[in-house]
């Protein structure tokens, strides 16, 4: 599950580097937002209180 949570959390965040040097900069930042959220380790959604178990 992990390793799944990580490679989603790596393909928002090259899509929103990808939508920031296209010019849609909102966009771009709340997609690297999402997929630091996403992601398993550091700051997540999906861990308890956003700290690593």
């Amino acid at each position: 599950m992990g390793f799944l949570l990580w490679i989603a959390a790596v393909i928002l965040v090259i899509w929103g580097i990808i939508t920031l040097i296209q010019g849609s900069i909102l966009l771009g930042i709340v997609l690297i937002i999402v997929g630091l959220a996403v992601g398993p380790g550091g700051w997540s959604i999906f861990n308890r209180g956003g700290a690593r178990a």
